[in-house]
């Protein structure tokens, strides 16, 4: 295979039989309506920039008529490539070729490019060409505009060069990344769907252990507390008030220091550093303001505990009281407001039946083992989803600019698996 200098900034070399084209000279920009518009009360399909992912999958399942939708949206129909203008859409990688539409027209974001493509490019090339995130990179660094909201400018775009194989190898190429970013696809899918399992067993792990204990031969009784079942016989049942002591933190927001010795807990956990502290020694504390509220945090030692969050002091073993705490989803009592609080008095109200301390202590470390090694799994799982994901986009880099080539035989292997 012969290549040659490409003498473009995002790109080294492509192969020689390749045609160099601006975007301009082969696809059109935001079109109108080329055909008959639609009625006012013909239904279109409207698809705001959430519902175009990061993998160009087109959420084209909300359709309303023109009477109904907002104006000033952009149109765009089955077989054009849309590619986002701004800011954080580009660092997510937003684009797509709408592939299919239930409706004849579809109306979207005025944040994403519209381009049709002509008779000289294929549609779904096109849109690879584009999502090759080499190529998205250098369109980031050209943004144009105020920081934090720059734009991907249509002169830009339009000026932009591609290079482009036959109309018979873009199609090659094109159906070939299809079937394999869909396999990359749905083995993303599948690893996260068992992140989502190891998630649930992790959650009924904890909550089993802190409300049955580990040793299932004992005798059992049968509470009357909704958070409880069937729980050791010699468990005592209690209130938390009689087992804890809890009072809000201090305010911290004008002591946070860069570097500061201790850490600063918050509403979920550490939020900065300060030189100050406000406990010592072993210390539960419970989110009290906002969405994360009610989830608990082990710390040993000097800290500072803000008044967005609960110090929690026991003559319990803390590490019990923390995985106890959250395995009783104090998040979910929480008062339903916009900003949802959650008091001391609640959680002292709440009733709970405890194991005498060295069982705690003995489920703590039955914990401690069975949740270090699921987390051993879950970075395993996590670091395979990086490695496909990287994949998927050197794999389309490398088709779209020619340094992989795609075969008959290569297509008909993909299709085959």
């Amino acid at each position: 295979m012969t290549f040659v200098e490409s003498n473009e900034l995002w790109l080294d070399k492509v192969p020689a039989g390749w045609k160099r084209s601006r975007i301009r000279n082969v696809a059109r920009f935001s079109p109108g309506c080329s055909s008959t518009p639609p009625t006012a009360d013909e239904a279109c399909t409207i698809v705001p920039m959430e519902l175009i992912s990061a993998d160009g999958a087109v959420d084209v399942s909300n359709q309303l008529t023109l009477e109904d939708m907002q104006a000033g949206l952009n149109l765009f129909e089955q077989g054009d490539v849309l590619f986002a203008k701004i800011t954080p859409c580009m660092e997510n990688g937003k684009g797509a070729f709408v592939q299919y539409l239930p409706t004849r027209y579809a109306f979207g974001s005025t944040e994403f490019h519209v381009l049709r493509p002509s008779f000289a490019v294929d549609g779904r090339f096109l849109y690879y060409a584009t999502f090759n995130p080499i190529f998205r990179a250098y369109a980031a660094e050209n943004m144009t505009g105020a920081a934090g909201q720059k734009r991907v400018s249509t002169r830009f775009l339009k000026d932009t060069r591609l290079f482009l194989p036959s109309l018979p190898e873009q199609k090659r190429i094109a159906a070939y990344l299809d079937a394999s970013c869909a396999a990359l696809d749905a083995a993303v899918v599948a690893k996260r769907r068992q992140l989502e399992i190891l998630d649930a067993l992790r959650t009924t792990l904890v909550y089993e252990a802190v409300t049955q204990g580990i040793n299932r031969s004992t005798s059992i009784v049968v509470h009357d507390i909704p958070s409880y079942g069937q729980t050791p016989k010699h468990w005592k049942r209690t209130k938390l008030r009689y087992e804890i002591s809890i009072q809000n933190g201090d305010f911290a927001s004008d002591k946070i220091q860069d570097g500061g010795a201790y850490s600063i807990y918050g509403g979920n956990g550490v939020m900065g550093h300060i030189d100050l502290s406000n406990v010592d020694g072993e210390t539960v504390v419970i989110g009290r303001v906002g969405a994360y509220c009610g989830n608990a945090h082990y710390l040993w030692g000097k800290a500072w505990v803000s008044d967005n969050a609960l110090i929690v002091k026991s003559r319990h073993y803390g590490r019990f009281l923390c995985y106890l705490f959250n395995a009783l989803n104090f998040n979910g009592q929480a008062n339903s407001t916009a900003q949802p609080v959650i008091t001391g008095t609640k959680i002292k109200n709440t009733y709970v039946v405890l194991p005498p301390l060295a069982e705690q202590q003995a489920i703590c470390t039955f914990l401690d083992a069975k949740l270090a090694e699921e987390k051993r799994i879950v970075t395993g799982i996590e670091s395979q989803i990086t490695t496909l994901t990287a994949y998927r986009k050197s794999l389309i880099h490398e088709c779209v600019t020619g340094q992989r080539r795609v075969t008959e035989a290569d297509l008909a292997k993909v299709l085959r698996n």
